[in-house]
């Protein structure tokens, strides 16, 4: 750790709702997390319920899961599991008491306080595509491996559009830059183009403690202030089936002594990793999720966690992972119902299995987030940006799945199911009657501009209209806009002391050799 900084002031004020954006690319909606008012759906009855925690339960009980990482097995034996070789056993008391010591709610507040995040009860929340290798848009119009330049306009758009509340991974996995300091570029660039909040990969000591530090300069933060609560957060993925990691788990354990926010994620694709039936590959996915939050409990007892869900199906012709599909938004909605069960936030996400931006890339993603929505789930990875199964990030798509996003954002908005004299609207009927119609009404002029969601890239003109203007697809408008966005985007504020801060932070850890790697 460097020495604790002094405070600071800002330059430029607090970015916010007010964050400066350039010339006004499009009308979006304002900076506003939606609140879920809505029911959750609910597929299983309670004793389906209670069958799906018994599984994971006995999965826990009786098989165990295999734990690579031996410090992690220390804690585990030091708390009175049993540990066998490297296989640990729990019983379910032991599990839901750490079950229990985890908050159903937590914040987490980035270097802008304005752009804080609640994780939890009914909060909704949408992260940029995180951890592609490769890139796509019109311009190449081919796959590509991914460089720093497209990290950064991906970050830029994640920056830009209000509907996306936190910066996950890398939008596209820099590869011109080595493994050993690209989580340093990365993070400089993340932390100076945008203010929202920040993650980690729990990919080893160096990764995690440098990208932990670089935050906390980010913030102006002492080492005190920075652990008093979460100001970023980190997942990390079980390695399905039933298996955990040396370099997460160590990550893992480092950010839950620094009381940061803890997602974990099994990537259970039923059919593959998990088993073919959708209860059995949510139970297993739980028994795997619930180690990390019992592991995190134990290392720090309060440390805010949520349980993820990646689980869904694979083609069974061809082994590749499915996305969007009905086995995918049931697991995620019968995920939810355990996650309420037990009192835990929830992550899923916004994927599809499309390989370029068409209506096949926007029906599954549209059902992955709708799913979310169903579901219950606070926290949607990789909502707007992710084609080919997570391999691919694009621009184009990630604005139209920001239309989406604003969709639900709007679909929330409980002034569409206000029922007060004014939106029942009994003297604006009357004066019609049943002749004229409703355009010239004083109760319609009131509201006409603010009445109904405004689309930012859906074209509303007919044939005729959408032809004399050109004939643009919908991806071909969305690649002009990403242009548009790129060319006008202001960085928002940071103090130049806090920048110097970070880049000689960077240089200084780069000197150092960065994170060990084997190439």
């Amino acid at each position: 750790m460097t020495d604790e900084p002094k405070r600071r002031t800002r330059g430029g004020g607090r970015a916010g709702a007010k964050t400066r954006r350039g010339s006004a690319v499009i009308e979006q909606m304002p900076w506003n997390p939606p609140v879920n008012i809505d029911r959750p759906t609910e597929p299983l009855n309670p004793d389906g319920v209670a069958a799906v925690h018994d599984g994971a339960m006995r999965i826990l009980e009786e098989i165990g899961i295999e734990i690579l990482n031996h410090e992690a097995l220390d804690v585990f034996r030091k708390a009175g599991c049993t540990v066998d070789g490297e296989n640990v056993r729990m019983g379910r008391d032991m599990v839901m008491e750490y079950v229990a010591m985890a908050p159903s709610e937590f914040t987490i507040t980035p270097r802008n306080p304005d752009r804080k995040i609640t994780i939890g009860g009914k909060n909704l929340v949408f992260g940029n595509v995180s951890s592609p290798p490769n890139y796509w848009d019109m311009a190449l119009g081919r796959k590509v491996p991914g460089t720093r330049e497209m990290c950064r306009d991906l970050l830029r758009l994640t920056q830009y559009f209000n509907c996306i509340h936190f910066a996950g991974g890398y939008p596209v996995e820099p590869v011109d830059i080595h493994a050993s300091v690209r989580h340093l570029d990365v993070l400089y660039d993340k932390l100076t183009l945008t203010d929202k909040v920040m993650h980690a990969y729990s990919l080893g000591k160096e990764r995690v403690e440098d990208v932990m530090e670089m935050v906390r300069i980010s913030g102006g933060w002492t080492d005190e202030e920075f652990e008093a609560s979460p100001k970023m957060y980190t997942n990390i993925n079980s390695t399905s089936p039933l298996k955990h990691d040396i370099p997460m788990l160590d990550g893992w354990m480092r950010i839950a002594r620094r009381n940061q926010a803890l997602v974990v994620t099994p990537f259970t694709l039923a059919g593959a990793m998990a088993p073919v039936t959708m209860s059995g590959a949510v139970a297993q996915s739980l028994a795997e999720a619930l180690i990390a939050v019992a592991l995190a409990q134990i290392v720090r007892p309060g440390a805010s966690v949520a349980i993820g869900t990646f689980t869904s199906n694979v083609d069974m012709k061809t082994g590749a992972p499915a996305f969007g599909t009905p086995e995918y938004m049931r697991a995620t909605q019968m995920t939810g119902q355990l996650c309420r069960f037990y009192g835990l936030p929830m992550r899923s996400s916004g994927v599809c299995a499309a390989n370029v931006p068409d209506g096949q890339a926007m029906w599954e993603t549209s059902n992955s987030l709708w799913a979310a929505v169903q579901s219950g789930t606070n926290m949607v990875y990789h909502a707007a940006g992710w084609l080919e199964g997570g391999l691919i990030a694009s621009p184009e798509k990630f604005i139209m799945d920001c239309e989406v996003l604003q969709q639900i954002q709007r679909y929330m908005d409980p002034e569409i199911c206000a029922t007060g004299p004014d939106e029942i609207a009994l003297d604006a009927i009357k004066s019609v009657g049943n002749q004229g119609h409703f355009f010239g009404t004083q109760h319609t002029q009131d509201r006409y501009t603010t009445a109904f969601y405004q689309p930012f890239l859906s074209d509303w003109t007919n044939y005729e209209g959408w032809e004399v203007a050109g004939g643009i697809w919908t991806q071909e408008r969305a690649h002009h806009m990403f242009k548009e966005i790129v060319a006008s985007f202001e960085e928002p504020p940071l103090d130049v002391a806090i920048r110097d801060e970070l880049a000689a932070f960077v240089e200084r850890r780069k000197s150092e050799g960065g994170a060990p790697t084997d190439f």
